[in-house]
């Protein structure tokens, strides 16, 4: 029987840890959304597509897609 309850307890610790890794990341999100919505003339976005750039697709996969988001949204 008590292993019983350590499988329980572990299994509700890793529900919280998941939950709460899950809204970090959504936070965190929300904060890089906000603040790349900043970059709004056509100016600012040039010298950040010129950042970008420097680094490759798999790095830079989120943030393009947050801003092609924000671009489409915009039109």
């Amino acid at each position: 029987m008590p292993m019983k309850a350590h499988s329980l307890t572990s299994l509700w610790t890793t529900v919280r840890t998941q939950l709460r890794d899950s809204r970090e990341a959504y936070a965190a999100r929300a904060t890089l959304e906000r603040e790349l919505a900043s970059y709004n003339t056509a100016e600012d976005l040039k010298d950040l597509y010129a950042i970008l750039d420097r680094y490759s697709d798999s790095e830079t996969a989120g943030i393009r897609r947050i801003l092609a988001s924000q671009r489409s949204a915009s039109n």
